[in-house]
């Protein structure tokens, strides 16, 4: 390899190594999102949430207020937002929130939700066992649902340092538009309206 570099000219080692920068910029970007996606998971940055199958079965005498946000991305036409604006529960104590959605539309309408947590700080102990935003939404024409989400604040949270002070949670949703897949199919209840 050392050999046959050398006997490359200026021009040839120029282009070579312009070729393996673009290489490698390429291989970053691809890698930018999963990779700041699992950062961001493992520190809860940016208010990303975590995932359970179940609660921790540990219940605290502290509370927390968990606040419920709701937006639609511009141009997007459903009317969304959360049923109860705040709740209060126990840490670690399994939680149960719905949103509404309505398309006012004449026309399906698909919709993914994105979400984060605010403080940022209490972003990686509030945990999400179900929540509507796993899966894409499809809304018929004049469809409204209650979509809910189950969670829990981890006990862990009055350990942690910088979160431990916090005693209000928001939990916020923006929902964006989406292709409707081509092999979706329509529930029944959906088609008889």
């Amino acid at each position: 390899m050392i050999q046959v570099w050398h006997k490359l000219s200026g021009i040839q080692k120029t282009t070579v190594q312009a070729t393996a920068v673009v290489a490698f910029m390429f291989g970053m970007g691809w890698a930018a999102v999963p990779l700041y996606d699992l950062f961001c998971r493992v520190t809860g940055y940016g208010g990303t949430t975590n995932t359970a199958e179940a609660a921790s079965g540990e219940v605290l005498d502290q509370t927390m207020r968990v606040r419920f946000d709701a937006s639609v991305a511009r141009d997007f036409p459903w009317e969304f937002r959360p049923v109860d604006r705040v709740t209060e529960l126990q840490i670690g104590e399994v939680g149960l929130a719905f949103y509404e959605a309505y398309n006012p539309t004449d026309e399906p309408i698909a919709g993914t939700a994105s979400y984060n947590v605010s403080p940022y700080e209490a972003g990686r102990f509030f945990t999400k066992i179900d929540c509507f935003c796993f899966e894409l939404q499809v809304l018929q024409p004049g469809e409204s649902v209650l979509m809910p989400v189950t969670y829990f604040v981890d006990p862990d949270i009055i350990n942690d340092r910088e979160a431990r002070d916090v005693h209000t949670i928001t939990l916020s949703y923006t929902f964006h538009a989406t292709d409707i897949p081509d092999d979706y199919v329509a529930p029944e209840s959906a088609m008889t309206n």
